[in-house]
């Protein structure tokens, strides 16, 4: 069994892709769910079309050159002919902040604004426009961007999972765009103590937040990327491997 992919916590629940002999499923991370996995080789997720695994065995993880997609609004500044047909669609221009004090600006296709949010593990979000299409979405990020920035990595996420957002800094961010509307997410994780990162698929789920599962494993709390899990090949029982306690345990 390989992990081949992951699903995001949007308004589902947060899921691994396993395939084996070529036939896909989801394992739902809901909490309560116990996992006990430990994690083999690593090599290529290949492709997954539908309910169709095809496999590869190219050592370069998560995926090969092959297998990679390259999506072609990654760094795009709004600068282009807008490539795909989703480019005409009208878009909505966001920010997304993460506690204590860490905001990006992102966009979206207006319809997908609050499940995107979601995907990202956002704490607070703000909706600051809509436009008419892709382009000029872009091109406004850019310049927001030159503030704010875009991006805000999965271990920063992580270092404030047991945090809330600093409320002032949240309203005096606020006061400078004047959002259309504002979202305030609770992901019910409850946690006293930040989580250990680590790349096991062994415990209790606590919850998810994005693409993050937090487990209980032997009184220890780890926050568990689901992209470092994807290209491991998966066996039945628990991780034999010595991890890092959190003050939790003792």
């Amino acid at each position: 069994m390989q992990v081949v992919g992951y699903r995001p916590r949007d308004t589902d629940p947060a899921a691994l892709v396993l395939a084996e002999e070529r036939t896909v499923e989801l394992r739902p991370l809901v909490p309560g769910t116990e996992l006990s996995y430990t994690l083999g080789s690593r090599h290529c997720a290949g492709a997954v079309d539908g309910e169709v695994h095809y496999r590869c065995d190219n050592d370069t993880a998560p995926y090969c050159p092959e297998h990679t997609d390259r999506w072609p609004c990654a760094r795009c500044t709004g600068d282009c002919d807008k490539p795909l047909d989703a480019c005409e669609e009208e878009h909505a221009v966001y920010l997304a902040a993460f506690a204590p004090d860490v905001v990006k600006v992102g966009v979206t296709r207006s319809w997908r604004l609050e499940t995107r949010l979601r995907e990202q593990g956002a704490d607070r979000a703000a909706h600051l426009r809509t436009v008419a299409d892709g382009r000029i979405a872009r091109q406004v990020e850019a310049d927001i961007a030159t503030d704010l920035g875009d991006r805000v990595r999965v271990p920063t996420k992580i270092d404030g999972l047991a945090d809330s957002v600093d409320e002032r800094w949240w309203a005096e961010l606020l006061a400078r765009f004047a959002p259309i509307e504002t979202y305030d997410f609770d992901y019910g994780l409850d946690l006293a103590d930040r989580p250990l990162a680590e790349t096991l698929a062994t415990g209790t789920v606590r919850g998810t937040k994005g693409r993050v599962a937090v487990l209980s494993n032997n009184g220890s709390t780890y926050a568990v990327d689901l992209r470092d899990l994807v290209g491991y090949e998966l066996d039945e029982g628990g991780a034999d491997r010595d991890l890092q306690s959190s003050l939790g345990a003792f």
